[in-house]
Protein backbone atom coordinates (compact mmCIF):
# COMPACT_ATOMS: atom_id res chain seq x y z
CA UNK A 1 0.00 0.00 0.00
CA UNK A 2 1.44 3.40 -0.76
CA UNK A 3 2.26 5.68 1.60
CA UNK A 4 0.87 9.65 1.40
CA UNK A 5 3.62 11.08 -0.07
CA UNK A 6 4.43 8.37 -2.92
CA UNK A 7 0.37 8.67 -3.68
CA UNK A 8 0.88 12.53 -3.79
CA UNK A 9 3.89 11.58 -6.33
CA UNK A 10 2.23 9.17 -8.29
CA UNK A 11 -0.76 11.91 -8.20
CA UNK A 12 1.74 14.53 -9.80
CA UNK A 13 3.01 11.96 -11.97
CA UNK A 14 -0.76 10.79 -13.29
CA UNK A 15 -1.55 14.99 -13.90
CA UNK A 16 1.56 15.52 -16.06
CA UNK A 17 1.03 12.40 -18.14
CA UNK A 18 -2.97 13.65 -18.58
CA UNK A 19 -1.54 17.05 -19.44
CA UNK A 20 0.64 15.66 -22.05
CA UNK A 21 -1.94 13.58 -23.94
CA UNK A 22 -4.12 16.57 -24.02
CA UNK A 23 -1.76 19.14 -24.97
CA UNK A 24 0.70 16.85 -27.15
CA UNK A 25 4.21 17.85 -28.07
CA UNK A 26 5.12 21.59 -27.65
CA UNK A 27 8.50 22.46 -28.40
CA UNK A 28 9.54 25.23 -26.67
CA UNK A 29 12.03 27.58 -28.96
CA UNK A 30 14.04 31.18 -28.56
CA UNK A 31 12.35 33.92 -30.95
CA UNK A 32 15.38 33.54 -34.04
CA UNK A 33 14.88 29.81 -33.80
CA UNK A 34 10.96 30.06 -34.33
CA UNK A 35 11.04 32.44 -36.80
CA UNK A 36 14.00 30.51 -39.00
CA UNK A 37 11.00 27.77 -38.88
CA UNK A 38 8.14 30.03 -39.66
CA UNK A 39 10.11 31.15 -42.81
CA UNK A 40 10.56 27.53 -43.93
CA UNK A 41 6.94 26.37 -43.36
CA UNK A 42 4.70 26.27 -46.80
CA UNK A 43 1.59 28.34 -45.71
CA UNK A 44 1.85 28.71 -42.01
CA UNK A 45 -0.85 29.08 -39.63
CA UNK A 46 0.34 31.21 -36.71
CA UNK A 47 -1.81 31.29 -33.06
CA UNK A 48 -0.70 34.54 -31.23
CA UNK A 49 -1.71 35.62 -28.35
CA UNK A 50 -0.75 39.55 -26.31
CA UNK A 51 -1.16 39.98 -22.47
CA UNK A 52 0.41 38.80 -19.88
CA UNK A 53 -0.34 39.52 -15.69
CA UNK A 54 3.10 40.86 -14.47
CA UNK A 55 4.59 41.81 -18.09
CA UNK A 56 3.16 42.38 -21.59
CA UNK A 57 4.19 39.40 -23.54
CA UNK A 58 3.46 37.68 -27.58
CA UNK A 59 3.09 34.27 -27.55
CA UNK A 60 2.89 32.19 -30.79
CA UNK A 61 1.83 28.42 -31.53
CA UNK A 62 2.84 27.24 -34.98
CA UNK A 63 2.51 23.53 -36.15
CA UNK A 64 5.40 22.19 -38.14
CA UNK A 65 5.84 18.21 -39.33
CA UNK A 66 3.86 16.93 -36.86
CA UNK A 67 5.25 19.16 -33.85
CA UNK A 68 3.22 22.57 -32.24
CA UNK A 69 6.53 25.24 -31.91
CA UNK A 70 6.06 27.94 -29.05
CA UNK A 71 8.22 31.18 -28.43
CA UNK A 72 7.45 34.52 -26.56
CA UNK A 73 8.61 37.68 -26.89
CA UNK A 74 8.41 41.03 -25.79
CA UNK A 75 7.82 43.04 -28.81
CA UNK A 76 6.18 41.63 -31.75
CA UNK A 77 7.84 38.92 -34.63
CA UNK A 78 7.73 40.61 -37.92
CA UNK A 79 5.67 37.92 -39.65
CA UNK A 80 6.72 37.05 -43.37
CA UNK A 81 4.00 37.31 -46.07
CA UNK A 82 1.86 35.25 -46.67
CA UNK A 83 1.35 33.77 -42.87
CA UNK A 84 -2.41 32.64 -41.53
CA UNK A 85 -2.80 34.41 -38.08
CA UNK A 86 -5.47 33.26 -35.83
CA UNK A 87 -5.48 35.57 -33.12
CA UNK A 88 -6.01 34.27 -29.65
CA UNK A 89 -7.48 35.48 -25.93
CA UNK A 90 -4.70 33.58 -24.23
CA UNK A 91 -1.92 30.69 -25.27
CA UNK A 92 -0.65 28.36 -22.40
CA UNK A 93 2.05 26.30 -22.80
CA UNK A 94 4.12 24.26 -19.96
CA UNK A 95 7.24 25.98 -19.30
Amino acid sequence: MPTGASAAGAGAAAAIASAMKASGAIVTLEPREFTAILNRAENPLLVVAEGGFWSKKTRYLMPYRGLIFFTKTDSPLQLPAGVEVIRAKKIWAPE
